[in-house]
Formats: structure tokens, C-alpha cells, sequence
């Protein structure tokens, strides 16, 4: 996600005064699952039954740690999940991280590292973990895995698992960052793309094989970006979970297109699954969805500059996902 904020923030003078409690989860629709900045959530079941989530810089920490035994009721972990860094990046704004588990028990965690070779801009990095403990912590991998600085950088990464036990990486090209100003920097023309690929990698989840693919990139309905790609698939379809606009922005959602193979072409379906006012959400984004496709993780702004977790349900049915 995009670090500054615009005059867009004014719009979230808009935010609810009341907020749901952190550990009541509301009649229908996402609940609060962590009161405290913790944004571009992201999680992974394990074999036990217990959810992790992690998120972006906040609280101390580098990438933040939360648990949950039942999906409901979230706590915030004093654990540093990235204590050491690889050589390329610098000390501050790692962003998006997205953690995996490997064939061998081991987890692979895939975050957006700050360049030291174009500060302001990132690489996509990969780390895996020292033992089997998914709270970590992770060992990164001494390269990046993705750069694109001359195209804006790499962040926003996610890994999947396709049915035939290959493993991808989606991220997104950060074009707007290098952008001609505006909203979120690339509201004046010419406009930047912000391309989401698809890397395919060996078992081990950190090394490439081949060149990446583009499967989707912004157009006008989307404002000035696309970010925030997760991949699913749900019975013989691709879902490619994403959001629009500046996350500053109250016009920021979390969308979806679909696929009938995991290269494309993916079709937007330019349906809004999270938008500002419901809900009492607002610039709700940065997406996760269980590999089921059963369970969402997101953020939304519960007080200015302050993005706190939130948790839901949902379902799909055909090509159609629905917010329970």
C-alpha cells in the first residue's frame, strides 16, 4: 500500500463514532478483529487449527504477529516475525506481508522491502521461517524477488497454491509511485500502469521459474491503481481478489475478477465486495481470502490514520462472492 497520506483523508471525517468491540463479532458482516493499526492483513491456517495474521510496520515492529484460535476472537502477538533483514533493504516500511506453508512444514513469508538502491521505492522480498512456527521468526532471502524499480517497484505480494501443487506469487507493479502527481500520484496524465503479475515458483515458494505474467492492471473505474492481489481458487475458477483507487481514498474497495485459467484473461466483474458506508467501514481494503474461499481479513480506517484488522465470512457461489 501506498505510505503517505493525501487531502483525501479528509473524506474519513466521515468515520463512525461507534465501533464495533474488538472481540464481538456483529450480526452480519466483517467485525473489528484487532483494535490498533494493522494494515494490509493477511493470514494462514495451520495444521492445529490456529490462525495467524500478519501486517504491515506498526506497533513496533517490522511485520506484526496476531492469533486467533476460533477466527473470532484476534490477539496481537509481541513478536517480531522479520527480526533480521536481507541486504538490499532498508530498516522501515515494510508493508503487505503474506505468509504461505510449504510442503516441509515450513512457512514462507512474502513482504515489500524498501529498496536501498532507490529509497521510497520497494522490492517484493521472501523470507522463510527458522522452524515450524509460523509467528516466525523469518530468515530472509539474501536477493529480492522481485524488483521493477524502473516501472515504480514491486509490492503487495501473494502466494498460491493451484490445484495441481504449483505455486505462484501475485504482486503488484508500483507504478503509480513514480507517477506525475495527483490522486495518489497518478492522477495526471499520463497515467502509470500498476500491473498485477503472476510469477510461478518451485516447490521451495521463493524461486522463479520463467518470466512473470500480467494478468490484470488498472483502468479508468479503478482510479489511479490497482493493488492488493490474492489469488483462490473456487471450483474450476480463479479468483483474483484486489483493490481500487488511493487507500486514502473513501472511494478505495476490495473487488474481484475472474478466471477459467490461472494466466487469464481474468474478466472484472467490477463488483464492489467492501465499500465505503457499509457496514460502517470506510476505504476498506487490502484483502484476504482463505484458499476455501470461506474467510475474508482486511482493514478499514477506524480513526484517522489509524487502519485497524477487520474479520468476515463469506461465500461463493458460481462466479459470485457474497459478504455472509
Amino acid at each position: 500500500m501506498w505510505p503517505s497520506f493525501s487531502s483525501n483523508i479528509l473524506g474519513l471525517a466521515l468515520l463512525p463514532l461507534a465501533l464495533a468491540s474488538p472481540f464481538q463479532k456483529r450480526a452480519s458482516g466483517p467485525w473489528m478483529a484487532l483494535d490498533t493499526d494493522f494494515p494490509d492483513p493477511s493470514f494462514v491456517g495451520t495444521p492445529d487449527g490456529t490462525w495467524y495474521a500478519f501486517g504491515t510496520n506498526g506497533n513496533g515492529k517490522r511485520v506484526q504477529v496476531a492469533s486467533s484460535s476460533d477466527f473470532q476472537k484476534w490477539t496481537l502477538l509481541d513478536k517480531e516475525a522479520l527480526p533480521t533483514l536481507g541486504g538490499w533493504e532498508t530498516d522501515v516500511n515494510h508493508w503487505a506481508p503474506h505468509v504461505i506453508m510449504r510442503n516441509d512444514g515450513k512457512y514462507v513469508m512474502y513482504y515489500s522491502g524498501e529498496a536501498k538502491s532507490d529509497t521510497g521505492h520497494h522490492c517484493v522480498g521472501a523470507a522463510v521461517s527458522q522452524g515450524t512456527d509460523p509467528s516466525g521468526p523469518y530468515i530472509p532471502q539474501p536477493n529480492p524477488f522481485a524488483c521493477n524499480l524502473d516501472k515504480g517497484g514491486s509490492i503487495d505480494p501473494a502466494g498460491f497454491l493451484d490445484s495441481d501443487g504449483t505455486r505462484y506469487v501475485v504482486y503488484k507493479v508500483d507504478g503509480n509511485s513514480i507517477g506525475n502527481g495527483g490522486d495518489c500520484n497518478n492522477g495526471v496524465a499520463p497515467i502509470k500502469p500498476t500491473p498485477i503479475m503472476l510469477q510461478k515458483v518451485k516447490e521451495d515458494g521463493v524461486t522463479p521459474v520463467g518470466d512473470p505474467v500480467q494478468i490484470l492492471d488498472r483502468d479508468s473505474s479503478d482510479g489511479p491503481l490497482v493493488e492488493a492481489p490474492n489469488l483462490i481458487l473456487h471450483q474450476g475458477t480463479y479468483f483474483l481478489f484486489y483493490s481500487t483507487h488511493c487507500f486514502t481514498d473513501p472511494k478505495y474497495d476490495v473487488r474481484y475478477a475472474t478466471a477459467t485459467s490461472i494466466t487469464g484473461p481474468y474478466t472484472k466483474t467490477n463488483t464492489q465486495l467492501l465499500k465505503t458506508g457499509e457496514f460502517g467501514m470506510t476505504s476498506p481494503g487490502g484483502g484476504t481470502v482463505s484458499g476455501a474461499g470461506d474467510k475474508l481479513v482486511l482493514h478499514s480506517f477506524c480513526e484517522p490514520n489509524v487502519r485497524c484488522a477487520y474479520a468476515a465470512n463469506i461465500s461463493i457461489k458460481g462466479k459470485t462472492v457474497t459478504v455472509l
